[in-house]
């Protein structure tokens, strides 16, 4: 099973056109079904609108998908995982500001610096991230981050942020939802959910493998 995920709320670009000949493409070589995934996790750039127009566009370049699926569908599962990921120790609830985790991620060359909340107790990063679930905290004031390597050279290993506030209606969701997925936790996730045989991604990802491998082999593989 192949997977075609797009995660922006644009119409068709070429690098799309490309990505979409490519997965239906290989559907076809090896006689294998192509799903059309929306990888809905930004409610500031996801409407129905883009979506239909997305879903026209793929026909218009001559292909049928399989099953259309969102990410959206996933946010329990996701939110439950990550739970499970707090009470195993594998993350944690940071207060600092985006600006200053990603200061102190560093570079390739020089280790990164740990969060002062990276190893708070678990009891609380789990009344925290229920709490950031409530919609008691505004947005900017904290977020889930995986445990990782902070000295690792592949700067997605650093304690990636899995979770952020964003107190903004979804376009499928409504107002259910106070936190959002970050794309790359959701990504690989869904993949699992769908069990996705392959799923491909251009150059500029290839560095992002390692977090999802890492990721899938801690939560639920």
């Amino acid at each position: 099973i192949y997977t075609l995920s797009l995660h922006d709320a644009l119409p068709i670009l070429v690098i799309h056109t490309k990505a979409i000949c490519i997965n239906f493409g290989l559907g076809e070589k090896y006689n294998a079904p192509v799903n059309l995934r929306f990888d809905d996790t930004n409610p500031e750039k996801e409407e129905q609108e883009f979506v239909d127009s997305i879903k026209r566009d793929v026909e218009w370049l001559g292909f049928k998908w399989d099953k259309e699926l969102y990410a959206s569908d996933y946010f329990q599962q996701l939110y439950d995982w990550a739970v499970r990921l707090i009470k195993e120790g594998k993350a944690y609830v940071d207060e600092q500001p985006s600006e200053l985790i990603t200061e102190q991620r560093k570079n390739p060359t020089e280790p990164g610096i740990e969060s002062p909340y990276r190893n708070r107790p678990i009891e609380e990063s789990l009344d925290l991230f229920e709490r950031m679930k409530k919609g008691e905290f505004e947005e900017g004031a904290m977020s889930l981050r995986a445990k990782i390597d902070m000295t690792s050279p592949n700067m997605n290993m650093r304690d990636p942020v899995m979770y952020r506030i964003l107190k903004r209606p979804h376009h499928r969701t409504g107002t259910s939802w106070k936190i959002y997925p970050m794309y790359d936790w959701a990504h690989g996730e869904s993949d699992y959910i769908e069990q996705i045989s392959h799923s491909l991604c251009s150059l500029e990802f290839e560095n992002h493998r390692d977090r999802k491998s890492t990721r899938l082999n801690s939560s639920h593989w």
